[in-house]
């Protein structure tokens, strides 16, 4: 396997928040290089989910895919008696 190319990027970080990599790094027996680039990795992963799900939101609300606010209030008004509303569609 080729490995692939790198560069190094420098943060400043609370000490408390370097101490909890340091343990986890102990703990795991990984290096905190390691531990920086699973977390970043991670929040990447997140963060691009994210903007996807906004964008394929806003693709609902372009084409009209929406529930009238009225609607919904009136359902979630409803939850907490003996007979709650269907879930607005």
């Amino acid at each position: 396997m080729t490995q692939a190319e790198t560069r190094t990027l420098t943060a400043n970080v609370p000490m408390p928040l370097a101490e909890k990599v340091d343990q986890l790094a102990e703990r795991l027996e990984r290096s905190p290089a390691w531990i920086v680039k699973q977390a970043l990795s991670a929040w990447i992963d997140q963060e691009e989910e994210r903007e996807r799900l906004t964008r394929e939101a806003l693709a609902d609300v372009d084409a009209g895919h929406v529930i009238d606010h009225q609607a919904v209030r009136a359902w979630a008004d409803s939850l907490t008696t003996d007979q709650p509303l269907p879930a607005p569609r």
